[in-house]
């Protein structure tokens, strides 16, 4: 016989018989006290009724009523008759309805879940229907508990002794546990412990650990808000239990740091104890020797900083004098061990307490590349111009001079060269307002 036609167990007929019966008893005396009140009610009627019924046990012999008796016990008797039929019909109908559910619930009970390859469609729906409602009972039974559960520990202040000592017996308890739980998963983190049967356990604990610390930092926030707001004797206890709760947390940071290098020792990736210095750049030598050829030319003083910009692939980077830039400009591109005769890009940046003028340069002769930056103020911006050098410099200043308004001294045709001519202001200003004219 397959499981979706098993038949309940005789003690489960029996059980949903019983509560049938029970249901079908709670029913009539439901229907006897609503009889009743319906006859407190109308007395007109009660006091139609026969006076035969309310001393039925004085009823007299057929062979000496009248025909009018007899009529009215005849009539009785039907009436009875029809409330018992009617009662019992009843009672027969609740017990009926109610097997069913019972039979579900002893079959959904006793009854093995099948794989979910092998249901039906409406096996899948049905298990999916009785997995939410399990977990809605879950969830309304956890919610009861945690509705159920003590209330809050009082404050200290406000304890007895008794409750104190047991406060602190359990408190002792709790770190106990605590510390038998970590020295457990110290074990098995030396021991090297990894199976699939441990992970449920270990997280088990890890949630038992992480509630336990909660309730802990509730409660001792609580306890030291209570001693603050009493001002007692309890204020030394607390700065005790602070100073060492601290220390423990200090020690517990240091054990785990010492495991953490242990696991890495064991797994062969201990770390170095200093870190090793950063491996020069390849560039460097590059960076070296345009700073020692410019520096013979015109002295250190002109360079104010010289660095491997990591953001820009590792590019050697000048910051160069403004007053001296033209004479160091025409330097780097006459100079035979430089020959920085291509100008690839120059552009402008506003940083709000400066403007700068950014410079990249290529030698093909040597196949190198040099970035060179040249700061001016806000109030005066201008920068020596290096088109006579760089004849591809013209637009580009032109550009920079267009939406950041820094000017290029010896620049042959200085004008705007994307807004017209009267446009107010410089749009790539930090501090840029556009001008609108009044219609």
């Amino acid at each position: 016989m397959s499981d979706e036609k098993r038949k309940p167990t005789p003690e489960e007929k029996a059980a949903a018989a019983a509560e049938a019966r029970a249901k079908a008893e709670a029913l009539r005396k439901l229907r006897e006290q609503e009889a009743q009140a319906s006859q407190e009610t109308t007395p007109v009627e009660a006091s139609q009724e026969p006076q035969e019924k309310v001393s039925a046990p004085e009823a007299k012999p057929l062979s000496e009523m009248t025909p009018e008796e007899k009529a009215a016990a005849k009539k009785a008797a039907a009436a009875e008759a029809i409330a018992k039929a009617k009662a019992a019909k009843e009672a027969k109908e609740a017990a009926e309805a109610e097997a069913p559910v019972a039979e579900q619930q002893s079959e959904a009970v006793a009854k093995p879940a099948k794989p979910v390859s092998e249901m039906t469609p409406e096996e899948k729906a049905a298990a999916k229907k009785a997995a939410a409602a399990e977990a809605i009972a879950k969830a309304k039974a956890a919610k009861e508990q945690a509705e159920a559960a003590p209330p809050p520990a009082k404050p200290v202040s406000e304890m007895t002794p008794e409750e104190k000592a047991a406060a602190k017996k359990a408190a002792a308890a709790e770190a106990l546990a605590k510390a038998k739980a970590a020295k457990e998963a110290k074990e098995a983190a030396e021991n090297g412990v990894d199976t699939a049967d441990s992970a449920p356990d270990a997280d088990a604990k890890a949630k038992a650990a992480a509630a336990a610390k909660a309730k802990a930092a509730a409660a001792a926030a609580a306890k030291a808000k209570a001693a603050r707001e009493a001002g007692g004797d309890e204020s030394g206890d607390d700065d005790a239990k602070a100073k060492a709760a601290a220390a423990a947390k200090a020690k517990a940071a240091a054990a785990a740091a010492a495991a953490k290098a242990k696991a890495a020792q064991a797994t062969g990736d201990e770390a170095p104890a200093e870190e090793a210095p950063k491996a020069p750049s390849k560039n460097q030598p590059y960076l070296d020797k345009y700073v020692s050829r410019i520096s013979e030319a015109f002295g250190q003083e002109v360079i104010e900083a010289a660095y491997i910009n990591e953001l820009a692939k590792e590019v050697p980077t000048l910051t160069i004098q403004n007053e001296r830039w033209h004479q160091v400009a025409q330097f780097l591109r006459d100079d035979e061990q430089l020959s920085f005769e291509y100008l690839s890009d120059l552009h402008g940046v506003d940083y709000e307490d400066r403007l700068e003028v950014y410079y990249h340069f290529y030698s093909y002769k040597n196949r190198q590349s040099l970035a060179v930056k040249v700061k001016t103020s806000r109030e005066e911006s201008k920068v020596a111009s290096v088109m006579d050098l760089w004849h591809g410099a013209n637009w580009n200043e032109r550009e920079t001079f267009d939406l950041l308004g820094i000017h290029f001294p010896g620049h042959k045709d200085l004008r705007r060269i994307l807004l017209p001519d009267d446009w107010v202001g410089y749009p790539l200003r930090k501090d840029y307002v556009q001008y609108d004219e009044e219609v």
